[in-house]
């Protein structure tokens, strides 16, 4: 067994697309109509195309919205992605005019920084230290 697909839950696909694959650097894999306005959207990391894909799910269902709204008000990030160096994605994102909720912080062994992305949530850059 073995994650494929993780999700999170976003206010607008169109918005979370661009965001997710022109700021953050992902690349869109699956873009299929489900009916409606809602898409089976998936992006994935550059440096893994075959790898674990982010499913960009429609917060549209009462209950997504109010649990997002929740986890956002509370500054809980809904997930997090790990990154090379912390403080140089904090400073190439800003430069992208991204609003962080936490800079890096350095956590012992761990660094982590809080995105706002755009989209209804908080996301978590993290590295460890080697």
């Amino acid at each position: 067994m073995r994650i494929a697909i993780t999700s999170v839950f976003v206010d607008d696909q169109a918005k979370a697309l661009r965001f997710y694959t022109e700021v953050l650097g992902f690349v869109k894999k699956h873009d299929v109509p489900l009916g409606g306005t809602d898409r089976w959207l998936t992006v994935v990391s550059p440096e893994s195309p075959d790898g674990i894909e982010l499913l960009l799910e429609p917060s549209g269902h009462p209950a997504a919205k109010s649990f997002t709204d929740a986890l956002f008000a509370d500054g809980i990030p809904f997930t997090q992605f790990a990154v090379d160096d912390v403080e140089t994605e904090y400073e190439r994102l800003l430069g992208h005019g991204v609003r962080f909720a936490q800079e890096p912080t350095v956590m012992g062994p761990v660094t982590t920084a809080v995105l706002d992305d755009t989209c209804g949530n908080l996301i978590q850059i993290v590295h460890m230290a080697r």
